[in-house]
């Protein structure tokens, strides 16, 4: 969980939203530092890679607008080509978080 202007963001509801875009595969979410609301929600996608057409940034932030309270809408969205995971296949957020 991360905090956005004094609310409570939870990455999964987020994902989640992300989920049901169409061309999306797989999604995280982090909290990352912002200046004016504490910490605001960055989104790491991994697109279909059939996706036609390909979503962009602006794309998804409207999906979400329209699934999302706005306070959870991610501020920022970051494509990926695969993501970092351990031995189980999970997604290591840490080393998102690391990189950003």
């Amino acid at each position: 969980m991360f905090i956005v202007g004094g609310f409570n963001v939870y990455p999964a509801e987020v994902e989640n939203a992300l989920r049901k875009h169409p061309a999306v595969n797989e999604s995280a979410v982090i909290g990352v530092d912002d200046e004016r609301l504490g910490t605001v929600g960055r989104a790491y996608v991994l697109l279909l890679h059939n996706a036609d057409p390909r979503p962009d940034a602006a794309d998804l932030e409207a999906f979400c607008r329209t699934h999302l309270a706005n306070f959870k809408v991610p501020r920022e969205f970051v494509f990926v080509d695969d993501f970092p995971r351990n031995a189980t296949g999970k997604i290591l957020k840490s080393e998102l978080r690391a990189h950003a």
